[in-house]
């Protein structure tokens, strides 16, 4: 299992002064500067510490098996794509799907494309050749400060997410999608358990304490 970043030791704070900065910047850079997950993310050749939070929930949940196809939505920058690449194996297969561009992540297949674009199920399918085992959304919107704003956007990308993950999962698969603070809304989370035999709300070590994200992980999908 993944130790977590930083081991038992307590390292030196490091404070930055905010000369030429503002408040919210020095704050940030502090936050990164102190970070074990940061320092962790750069030495194992990862490329954001949100790789962190795929390896927490996967060793708690077990659903990057060698050999699977794996479809990871919202790709960019890669940390995740990287993730799953390295615990599925030689014989398994990931596919990053985003608008933005990712620079090439050896063995993934990266798609530059609008997921809500008519062509993406078939292109994605093609790519996985055939269904998916795992579909990973760590998709969400930019916030705006209006906490109420912020996870009505970060929903209806998550529902997306999902609506797509129906269209590509295998019987038996899993779909991880992030929401905010709160979960899923009521009707939601019954449309899950419907669609999969277990559903759980996870806010892995690595997601920061004042984040109010969360992760839901949808497990033995049955097509409906």
């Amino acid at each position: 299992m993944q130790k977590k970043p930083g081991g038992s030791g307590r390292g030196l704070h490091v404070r930055v002064r905010n000369k030429g900065l503002t408040v919210s910047s020095a704050r940030w850079l502090e936050r990164q500067l102190n970070d074990p997950y940061v320092a962790e993310a750069k030495s194992k050749g990862y490329r954001s510490r949100a790789a962190f939070k795929l390896v927490e929930l996967d060793d708690k949940f077990r659903f990057l098996k060698p050999g699977a196809r794996v479809l990871d939505l919202g790709a960019a920058p890669g940390g995740w794509s990287q993730v799953a690449r390295a615990r599925i194996g030689a014989k398994g297969s990931v596919v990053g799907l985003d608008v933005l561009e990712i620079e090439p992540i050896p063995g993934v297949t990266l798609m530059q494309l609008d997921i809500m674009a008519d062509e993406a199920p078939k292109a994605i399918r093609a790519a996985l050749e055939g269904l998916a085992d795992v579909v990973l959304s760590d998709m969400a919107a930019p916030t705006t400060g209006h906490r109420t704003t912020d996870h009505l956007r970060t929903t209806a990308l998550f529902e997306i997410a999902l609506e797509f993950a129906e269209e590509v999962l295998k019987p038996g698969g899993t779909f991880i999608g992030k929401v905010f603070q709160g979960g899923a809304a009521p009707e939601l989370l019954m449309r899950l358990k419907k669609s999969f035999r277990e559903v759980r709300h996870v806010k892995p070590p690595a997601s920061r304490a004042e984040s109010v994200e969360l992760y839901l992980v949808a497990l033995g999908f049955r097509p409906q």
